[in-house]
């Protein structure tokens, strides 16, 4: 399944969307919620690879997106920078594999401040939207004038972080084109 995303790029794509359904089961003894979640095979490597640090499920990731034709054609492959620390960045592992299997070099040129609060967790739009103004940034010395980039993120939940860096890179970085790829998307936000 591919699954289209309008934005202020050129063209955008999610590979699949994140889960198929999510029951809520209660609390356990500690009061964490559980839910009994059923996920896509995009959905489920990404959960492997981001919360059981499963690097083995980066070649079948890999294999998935071999469904985009042209991504070779690209002059670089952007990583949306992680929002939260930790011990394998599965964005810049994907990307790194992606770049090496297509022969497109990896220029992870945004950056990211830290934010106190993570992002997944302000549902206001115009909250999100201004903090990640003030956090993603651009690195010195950027040479991507005139090129076509592939912006690459691991889940489309919202879009604001892609619109964000979709608009530095065009208006800082003076790239040509910029398309984006997502692994998954969630089910319930546009």
């Amino acid at each position: 399944m591919s699954i289209e995303l309008k934005g202020n790029w050129k063209k955008g794509f999610a590979y699949d969307v994140h889960t198929l359904s999510s029951i809520y089961m209660g609390c356990d003894e500690r009061g964490h919620e559980q839910w009994d979640t059923t996920r896509t095979e995009m959905g489920e490597l990404i959960y492997q690879l981001k919360y059981q640090n499963n690097l083995a499920v980066i070649d079948k990731i890999i294999e998935l997106l071999n469904i985009y034709k042209g991504l070779n054609t690209l002059d670089a492959i952007i990583p949306i920078p992680p929002s939260k620390q930790r011990e394998i960045q599965p964005v810049y592992e994907i990307a790194k594999a992606l770049s090496k299997k297509i022969n497109v070099p990896l220029q992870p040129v945004l950056n990211k401040h830290p934010i106190e609060q993570e992002l997944k967790n302000i549902e206001n739009p115009i909250e999100r939207e201004t903090l990640l103004y003030k956090s993603l940034f651009l690195h010195q010395d950027v040479m991507l004038s005139d090129k076509n980039v592939l912006l690459l993120d691991d889940l489309y939940r919202s879009g604001s972080t892609l619109r964000i860096a979709t608009d530095i890179l065009y208006k800082q970085a003076k790239v040509k084109n910029v398309f984006v790829l997502t692994m998954t998307k969630t089910r319930s936000k546009t």
